[in-house]
């Protein structure tokens, strides 16, 4: 079978690894991904901060929003000790110390970065993130998505040729007239909602999440869609071998 699915590692290898660190990461790439997912937020003292929530009590050993910290205090903060055990005094890694990560591995798949604007503003973020990318080389291709259509808007309006794609989660329409736009290339919609409008997933330029489940890989890989975003890369990479007859 054809399958030009690439995977796409959400968090990194959130469901072997503490989501959004450097092993995690590190894990994915091992994986055999073709792509790392990941979320960008400010701190306290404006540096590009890699979580997810816009708090660190789910992932952390600390409490409270992550722009009410500077970058000292949320080195302090055990990012591991949540997931297991084993990863205690694992920490919250910077966009440039993942960056790095990447670089270090010559990693030439998709680094996707999802501004993290949709709950906070972060006023600046956006400038912030292409002022970093500007100032250096590196082997991927990025992409940046968001579910805040005035991020990507903004981001058109810094830098036309950024890549950017839109989540969605419950509809498409705000996509689909940001589509007609011209302001991002791809969707990003969530695999339970696209399920229920089969008739969307034949668009092209779809990387839906997060597809973790034997069935929803298939589902994606059958259609051929461009890429998945999912916890478990390497699960995923073996069925894709598999259905390709590898």
């Amino acid at each position: 079978m054809k399958i030009d699915t690439k995977i796409i590692a959400h968090r990194g290898s959130k469901g072997t690894r503490p989501e959004n660190t450097l092993v995690a990461f590190q894990a994915a790439i091992d994986d055999g991904c073709d792509g790392i997912e990941t979320d960008v937020h400010f701190s306290k003292d404006h540096q590009l901060i890699i979580m997810h929530d816009e708090t660190v009590d789910r992932t952390t050993n600390g409490h409270g929003l992550i722009h009410e910290k500077n970058l000292s205090e949320l080195k302090h903060l055990d990012a591991g000790i949540r997931f297991s055990d084993e990863f205690k005094g694992t920490r919250i890694p910077t966009l440039q110390e993942v960056v790095e990560l990447l670089v270090q591995n010559n990693f030439q798949g998709v680094f996707n970065l999802e501004l993290k604007t949709n709950k906070i503003q972060y006023p600046g973020i956006e400038q912030a993130v292409y002022e970093y990318f500007s100032a250096i080389d590196y082997p991927f291709q990025l992409i940046y998505s968001s579910f805040n259509a005035q991020s990507l808007e903004i981001l058109n309006n810094i830098d036309p040729q950024a890549y950017r794609a839109k989540l969605f989660k419950t509809a498409a329409k705000q996509a689909k007239a940001l589509k007609k736009n011209r302001l991002i290339e791809d969707f990003h919609p969530d695999i339970c909602w696209l399920k229920r409008h089969p008739f969307f997933a034949a668009a092209k330029h779809l990387r839906p999440w997060t597809v973790n489940s034997t069935e929803d890989m298939q589902y994606c890989f059958e259609r051929n869609m461009a890429a998945i975003i999912t916890d478990y890369p390497a699960r995923a990479v073996q069925l894709r071998k598999e259905m390709r007859g590898e």
